[in-house]
């Protein structure tokens, strides 16, 4: 997955002239950012710095022992390339073309596979349990069969069958690497609170009289803990003016406020009716809303803040590609880097200016142009802007000429937001027909539980005014129980739903949260409301 831009990464930099062994120097170094491929030529580093190898061993052994089909094919071309005396970096500019096209394929290949997917967790976990569901339930009405199987379909089949493909999906979705680390800078501004310096500290002899204390040391230290005081002061400020800062950054920081809080519902009013702890089906119907609402109150907050990272992360990586043409485009006017970057500071256009601003800021007041960027990179901290700031710095490090550097970087961080529209684009059809498959076993559920059972309950309780005992099992029977249990199969579907639907959509789980939220009231909803 990382190929073609790790070989994209090696163009760049021979084409600044930097030498090969330098370039896999500096893959090797950036596993962050590229990963797997990083590891291999490590490898390839490791062999020729510890082992002695010449470059044209270690690339030999790494295409022997690699379990990728396409970086042996990388190596064994390039061998043939330094062998035959030809052109470098032309050979990795082909290939890193060729790999964003092969990418492309082996994406629409994983989009047919998730459609398949889809198609057969509708028909095996929600028209299937459907079928069989009401099935059990005729069985036990007429007598002759229990509710043994409604209740594993229900409570087991459905949750662990729909776990075991979102973990199928987890498997062979090709998903990022994660949040990456933060890059390294040339200067280190430590915007922390400081400490007092050792020589203005108070010093004590044997007797514990102060000893070495001048009116200036007194002053620099007053001046010293006057800061450090102001520096608290605007740290406590910043707290209080954004205290959900920690959440808008982690949003999985929200379990450690919603979970204890979703305990207190439960058991604070279970403790307060102990009474109904002795009878389970008192203990279920007391309980079972507040279990309802505990769920709520850890799904919904950790789904808002989980939606509100990633739409902000989406508008800024839809906006990049075009940061990175701009830049190219100016810089081909003769522009350097850094008066690009000033020109575009002065516009206000899309979600990218407010930061842009901030590069600009720091050059300005004296930053390297590549600390400048790598702070942009560093608070951002997606992979694709981390990947084509490392790409461009370390371009900008070997040669002063990065204008087609910059339209490689634009064109791979193009070529991967296209890729992501077009499997959300894709995969919005299956949502869809994931949301109504759940509205039909919701319906389907509704209509037996309001027509069928109610007149069966009915009859029963008839012939048990009457006393007849032609249908005795009529009598026994328990519509509160059934629609209960409907209840139930409508949450924990909603929930596999919704989970499921993120996972195929923006492979991601926590971003099927916001669909199992939605699925879960409307079950919940229905069957409180309405029956």
């Amino acid at each position: 997955m990382q190929l073609p831009y790790a070989v994209t990464f090696m163009y760049a930099l021979s084409k600044g002239g930097m030498n090969i062994i330098d370039i896999f120097r500096a893959i090797a170094s950036a596993e962050d950012t590229y990963g797997e491929v990083s590891k291999e030529v490590d490898s390839i580093v490791r062999d020729m710095d510890y082992f002695g190898h010449d470059l044209r061993t270690a690339l030999s052994s790494a295409s022997e022992i690699t379990p990728s089909d396409r970086f042996q094919d990388l190596i064994y071309n390039l061998l043939t390339v330094i062998d035959s005396g030809g052109n470098i970096p032309n050979y990795f500019r082909d290939k890193s073309e060729q790999y964003l096209i092969k990418a492309e394929v082996d994406q629409k290949g994983f989009l047919e596979t998730l459609g398949l997917l889809a198609e057969s967790y509708v028909t095996a976990f929600v028209a299937g349990p459907l079928f069989i569901i009401i099935m059990g339930v005729m069985m036990a009405v007429m007598g002759s069969g229990t509710t043994t199987m409604v209740s594993a379909i229900i409570y087991a089949v459905l949750p662990v069958g729909s776990l075991m493909f979102v973990v199928m999906i987890s498997i062979i979705t090709p998903t990022e690497m994660g949040e990456p680390k933060l890059l390294p800078t040339n200067e280190t501004l430590d915007h922390g609170i400081p400490d007092v310096p050792k020589n203005l500290e108070q010093t004590y002899d044997e007797n514990d009289d102060l000893i070495d204390e001048s009116e200036e040391k007194v002053r620099e230290r007053n001046c010293f803990e006057g800061f450090i005081k102001s520096k608290k002061s605007l740290a406590l400020r910043n707290i209080l003016n954004n205290p959900l800062a920690p959440m808008y950054q982690n949003p999985l920081a929200t379990l450690a406020v919603t979970i204890p809080l979703a305990l207190l519902v439960i058991f604070i009013p279970l403790f307060m009716n102990m009474n109904v702890a002795r009878n389970p089906l008192l203990l279920i119907d007391f309980i079972d809303d507040k279990l309802v609402l505990a769920l709520f109150i850890v799904i919904v907050p950790l789904s808002i803040f989980h939606e509100l990272k990633a739409r902000r992360k989406r508008k800024l990586e839809s906006s990049f590609p075009d940061f990175l043409k701009k830049l190219a485009s100016t810089n081909e006017t003769g522009m350097t880097l850094r008066d690009a970057i000033r020109l575009m500071a002065k516009s206000d256009t899309d979600s990218l200016s407010k930061e842009i601003k901030k590069i600009w800021h720091d050059i300005f007041w004296g930053l390297e142009i590549n600390d400048g960027l790598i702070r942009f990179a560093n608070r951002l901290r997606t992979q694709v802007v981390t990947r084509s700031l490392s790409l461009i710095t370390k371009a900008n490090e070997s040669s002063g000429d990065i204008g087609e550097v910059l339209m490689v970087a634009a064109r791979d961080a193009s070529s991967e937001q296209g890729m992501k529209r077009e499997r959300g684009m894709s995969m919005m059809i299956y949502i869809v027909i994931i949301y109504i498959s759940f509205m039909v076993f919701v319906g389907v559920i509704y209509v037996i539980s309001t027509t069928f059972l109610t007149e069966m309950a009915e009859a029963g309780q008839q012939m048990a005014s009457s006393g007849s005992t032609a249908g005795g099992f009529l009598g026994n029977f328990d519509l509160e129980y059934y629609t209960r249990l409907f209840k139930h199969a409508s949450i924990l579907q909603g929930l596999s739903s919704g989970l499921m639907a993120g996972a195929m959509g923006e492979g991601s789980v926590l971003s099927g949260l916001k669909h199992s939220t939605i699925m879960i009231a409307i079950g919940y909803t229905i069957f409180t409301l309405f029956i």
